[in-house]
């Protein structure tokens, strides 16, 4: 997914808000999410989240998202986003994110998803690192509301 900042998207200095970027990256996130699924998703955690550069007005900002590992009825997707200056042409890593999703059915509940099967080498490497951050996700304690 792709997006031209706007001045609507900044602060009056024409630094875009994290929540922008926040924004498009779980909308790139559940489109990735949903299209392996095929069924509505919702969004479950963002797990990790890290701002690297600045973004202006009159970026180009691109969100690239795959789905990392899945399991029963949650998977996990990554989301790599960069800026582009149309103007020079330069292009920056802006911000990475790793999130949860669940398959709901139509009530709603979890729903079971279709199994990842990578094929590459670099989808088997992203596979192996995300196991070890669900396993990392299983073990933090769970705070109740």
């Amino acid at each position: 997914m792709a997006k031209s900042m706007l001045p609507s998207d900044a602060n009056p200095w024409g630094n875009v808000h994290g929540g922008e970027i926040m924004k498009l990256i779980d909308e790139a996130a559940g489109a990735a999410a949903a299209r392996h699924a095929r069924s509505r998703v919702v969004t479950a955690r963002i797990d990790e989240l890290s701002f690297l550069a600045p973004v202006y007005v009159g970026d180009l900002v691109t969100a690239r998202a795959g789905v990392n590992e899945v399991g029963r009825t949650s998977m996990e997707v990554g989301v790599r986003v960069e800026a582009e200056n149309t103007m020079t042409g330069k292009v920056v890593h802006v911000a990475s994110a790793y999130l949860v999703f669940v398959a709901i059915d139509g009530e709603g509940r979890p729903a079971p998803i279709p199994p990842l099967e990578p094929e590459t080498d670099d989808e088997r490497r992203r596979l192996a690192a995300a196991k070890v951050r669900r396993e990392l996700r299983r073990q933090r304690p769970r705070r109740a509301g």
